[in-house]
């Protein structure tokens, strides 16, 4: 019997996060009930060490709206929400996180706008709770995700939002093998609208070191660590520069000479701008080859209440 298509799939990456996917999944399913829509959830697991695996399986055998994917290893929080998204089959895909960063309550006013014409509903978060450095090394890096007048991507706004599924298609039909989503979709030229909220106290697993990667994706797509090492020493050499131009201004204050200063800090920022754009060189490389070796965003291991798996 051939299944129904569901007006929205509701696409949520995990990675360890058992003490949450219960509580999500019982808040997205009273969510999208409240609307009165059709309707699937559908859990990615990358490769999970504790027992989120387990229970999205049990949530599974209790409620055929829930699926599982689960893939052989972590392959980031690039590659596997994307692959989740163009798995998908709702005429509309909403992207959420697992961990309560991404409010629930604000669903039924995504598919609203989508209902009223929208094909991108963007979450934009105007604050989270967290560290302090975390937030400004945060921005930091999500602002340098748009890149170079590369993808109009839209500031605070990571990945939480609503998709029409023809935006959806423009995206698979670029066959991209690390689809940059937050910037690629915006870029399709669809029309867009944003909701503001404020961020949940939940606490975000991602490290600071996880923030390059998603910034230089926006500029090249993907991120692999040894072609990236040498954009990686630009950018601490590009640190090292503005420590020493403070430097500089401490020594300029205090009446000390700040002719060495300046002219260190000028020859750290060559060496800074060398490696960067060698590291972007190296990037853009190892995308084309990626392109030619058509290889898949992930490898999948099992797929649970989708139509045809076992």
């Amino acid at each position: 019997m051939k299944r129904a298509v569901p007006d929205i799939s509701v696409v949520i990456p995990c990675h360890n996060d058992e003490q949450h996917v219960l509580a999500v999944a019982e808040a997205v399913i009273d969510q999208m009930e409240s609307l009165g829509a059709s309707f699937d959830l559908i859990f990615i697991d990358n490769r999970s060490t504790d027992r989120t695996a387990a229970l999205i399986r049990a949530l599974c055998a209790a409620e055929p709206r829930i699926r599982l994917i689960a893939i052989t290893r972590n392959f980031g929080r690039i590659r596997s929400p994307a692959h989740a998204v163009l798995a998908a089959a709702g005429r509309a895909v909403i992207v959420m996180g697992a961990d309560f960063q991404d409010p629930p309550d604000l669903l039924p006013h995504f598919v609203r706008r989508w209902q009223a014409g929208a094909d991108i509903v963007l979450g934009v978060c105007e604050k989270k709770e967290g560290g302090r450095l975390r937030g400004v090394v945060g921005a930091i890096f999500h602002g340098l995700a748009a890149g170079p007048d590369v993808f109009p991507a839209i500031p605070k706004a990571p990945r939480f939002g609503l998709y029409s599924r023809r935006a959806v298609e423009a995206i698979m039909a670029l066959n991209d093998p690390e689809p940059f989503c937050r910037g690629l979709l915006v870029e399709t030229g669809f029309a867009l609208e944003t909701v503001n909220y404020r961020g949940w106290a939940g606490r975000a697993k991602d490290h600071l070191f996880a923030l390059p990667d998603w910034a230089v994706a926006g500029w090249t797509g993907s991120s692999k660590r040894l072609l990236r090492f040498s954009l990686y020493l630009g950018l601490a050499g590009a640190l090292v520069a503005l420590f020493m131009m403070l430097g500089g201004l401490g020594a300029f204050a205090t009446g000390r000479p700040v002719a060495g200063w300046l002219i260190g800090a000028a020859l750290q920022m060559q060496f800074a701008l060398i490696f960067g754009f060698l590291g972007l060189m190296g990037d853009h490389v190892r995308l084309i080859s990626e392109r030619t070796r058509r290889m898949p965003l992930v490898i999948e291991s099992e797929r649970v209440n989708f139509p045809g798996a076992c």
